[in-house]
């Protein structure tokens, strides 16, 4: 039996894609150019053209377990939904979706498919980790490399950054194993880190003073708009730093955790220096 990765290039799928590898299990990675790297299969899929839902299944007709990652839109649901129902019209018995800690079951985006999966007569399981450790370069460097700075609306909030190598190791075991334990297992990473600790480990690893700029709401979205990030995105994510974030809300979920990865964000960092050098 064959297991289907949607996001199969992305950052959790790409260390999950490997341990299914390594574990000789049948893979295939969907993407939407349908190119992967070797020795991986691929095929094309694309969450908002319903047209190639099928192209999966007709490539490999014994798809019966598949990994979700959403697409990247803020109405993501109803794709999610469709696709879903298309897939279990299509004989798959089991989903693992990734969502979010914060999200619980019923809440917006993820939560909203976390719920509709629970609705269904199949296997599930809803990985719902912290911040992922892969995604401090890319949110941070630039600032970083030009700035010295990190800038953020967290204040003085702790947050719980988790590999997605650790999320990818309790993703495959929810794929791959007979039962799944736990359909809803919060993942965080081994320590709460705020962004002044950020900044200080940063200032040792690269030799020079890094500082931790503190936002107002309006200041951080502004940030991410002038990154690219679409107004109504912005607003979501500038709500998580100032008040899911500030107000402890990653210290609770730090606490009620179900899985605490092995892998920190300093060795991260000190592993790859060069992407936050200018």
């Amino acid at each position: 039996m064959t297991i289907l990765l949607t996001g199969g290039t992305g950052k959790t799928a790409s260390p999950l894609s490997k341990l299914l590898l390594q574990a000789k299990q049948p893979v295939v990675l969907a993407t939407r150019s349908g190119k992967v790297p070797a020795p991986f299969s691929g095929v094309r899929f694309d969450w908002l053209d319903s047209s190639t839902y099928n192209i999966p299944f007709d490539a490999y007709s014994d798809i019966d377990r598949i990994y979700i990652v959403a697409p990247p839109v803020m109405d993501m649901f109803p794709p999610m939904k469709a696709f879903i129902d298309y897939a279990v019209e299509r004989g798959v018995k089991r989903f693992v979706l990734l969502s979010a800690g914060v999200l619980e079951i019923g809440g917006p985006s993820m939560g909203k498919a976390h719920e509709y999966l629970d609705s269904l007569k199949v296997e599930y399981c809803a990985l719902r980790p912290s911040w992922f450790i892969e995604n401090f370069t890319t949110q941070y460097a630039d600032l970083i490399k030009t700035r010295n700075e990190i800038v953020s609306a967290t204040g003085d909030g702790l947050l719980g950054y988790v590999s997605t190598e650790d999320i990818a190791d309790v993703a495959f075991k929810a794929l791959v194993e007979e039962k799944i334990d736990n359909n809803n297992p919060i993942i965080v990473g081994p320590e709460l880190v705020s962004y002044d600790q950020i900044a200080d480990m940063l200032t040792e690893i690269l030799g020079r003073k890094i500082t931790h700029t503190k936002l107002t709401e309006a200041e951080f979205k502004k940030v991410l708009i002038g990154r690219g990030m679409p107004e109504d995105y912005a607003q979501m994510m500038t709500i998580l730093d100032s008040v899911h974030v500030a107000r402890g809300g990653e210290e609770q979920l730090f606490r009620r955790a179900d899985v605490v990865g092995k892998r920190t964000l300093r060795a991260f960092l000190e592993a790859r220096p060069v992407t936050v050098c200018p």
